[in-house]
């Protein structure tokens, strides 16, 4: 890894990582400033953290948004620019060269970089079933200028001006065992659903899929697909055959049957919510 005077801090959230967090601080050795926000986590985490001299912070999770939040707000950094990582996640040398580049040019104005992952399955990256092409997400940002919003799947917002990087994150989403990917998705799936008994797709939704931010876009689409009947199925059809999932091999079956898993869990839950808010029996 080579040395940097980047200015950016690292901060990363965590809660039993002791697989992942070693890996994912050894890719930010260059950084003078990396806080973990931990969930009283009850592995070995911790003590890993310690040993790469990081800065520990814990609070109890409620949920994603917050716990974001928390850290972007209540911790203070060194630099003037926050990395925001998830423990299963690896900064490659390519971002940081990137990132030398166009921090030091970028405008006062520009207040958050987007960028995307790449998702590895059984050693394979998931380049087409993944939806990398098309799913951003905003993780570098200028302390005090950005912040999250949404519980679960977040979006990152600013009131500055976006641009994007073009190296992507690595990604290790299974590395926990494939049995710990459907335990935090079960999770996921009952927040979701909770969400989506809140929302309603509207004019906004559609007129999201013409927008020249990817992640409105995005948006906008799932919304609209969310509200279709048969869900699911149109998601793997999408996933696996019109965004080039089945040519991911093996590993891009395995993940879109996954997904399709996740997307029927999150409509088996959304229908027993609504007959519990109409007072039926499930």
């Amino acid at each position: 890894m080579m040395t940097t005077n980047l200015p950016v801090s690292i901060a990363v959230l965590t809660f039993n990582e002791e697989k992942n967090i070693g890996r994912c601080l050894d890719s930010v050795k260059w950084c003078n400033d990396i806080v973990v926000l931990d969930s009283n986590s009850t592995d070995a985490t911790c003590n890993i953290v310690e040993e790469r001299n990081a800065r520990i912070y814990t609070r109890v999770f409620d949920n994603y948004a917050n716990q974001r939040n928390y850290a972007l707000k209540e911790i203070e950094y060194k630099n003037p620019w926050i990395l925001m990582l998830d423990a299963d996640e690896v900064v490659p040398e390519e971002m940081l060269e990137e990132m030398e580049k166009v921090l030091p040019v970028a405008g006062d104005d520009v207040t958050l970089f987007q960028m995307r992952r790449k998702d590895y399955f059984f050693g394979s990256w998931l380049k087409h079933s993944s939806s990398y092409s098309s799913l951003w997400f905003g993780r570098l940002g200028r302390v005090g200028r950005f912040w999250v919003e949404r519980e679960i799947n977040e979006e990152y917002h600013t009131d500055g001006s976006i641009e994007k990087l073009n190296s992507a994150l690595i990604h290790y989403p299974f590395n926990k065992g494939i049995h710990s990917w459907l335990e935090k998705h079960n999770r996921y799936s009952s927040m979701e659903a909770e969400l989506i008994l809140k929302q309603k797709v509207s004019a906004t939704s559609w007129k999201g899929l013409l927008s020249q931010d990817p992640v409105l876009r995005r948006k906008s689409l799932k919304s609209i697909i969310y509200s279709l009947p048969g869900k699911p199925v149109i998601m793997f059809l999408g996933r696996y055959f019109l965004a080039g999932g089945v040519l991911d091999g093996r590993a891009g079956l395995r993940y879109c049957l996954l997904k399709t898993i996740y997307e029927y869990m999150i409509d088996c839950k959304l229908s027993e919510l609504k007959r519990i808010k109409k007072d039926l029996p499930v």
